[in-house]
């Protein structure tokens, strides 16, 4: 579904994976998520700050705590505290983070 929406509207969707199970980084170690998410972080902050950016995550419920940790560093340094944007995002659906 996610590839098929990619196809439709390249340059408004982009769709990565993060699966630690099949993939490895540049140095040979698992793909997490928080790996892939530091591969283009900075462009992810900037995306985070327009309201029309909508992100979706799904796996492991021990996954959060990397995600964060990023997130916590970039919203920082524009003086924003992630916990708080984030409820903000959340309650107007654009982050969205399912796990299990």
């Amino acid at each position: 579904e996610f590839e098929k929406m990619k196809e439709k509207s390249p340059d408004n969707f982009r769709v990565d994976f993060a699966v630690s199970r099949e993939q490895t980084n540049s140095k040979g170690e698992k793909m997490y998520i928080q790996t892939r998410m530091a591969e283009y972080a900075k462009e992810l902050w900037e995306l985070l700050k327009k309201d029309d950016t909508y992100v979706y995550m799904c796996g492991l419920k021990g996954m959060e705590k990397g995600i964060d940790d990023i997130m916590v560093s970039l919203a920082a340094e524009d003086g924003i505290d992630w916990i708080d944007y984030k409820k903000q995002l959340k309650k107007g659906e654009q982050w969205n983070v399912e796990v299990y």
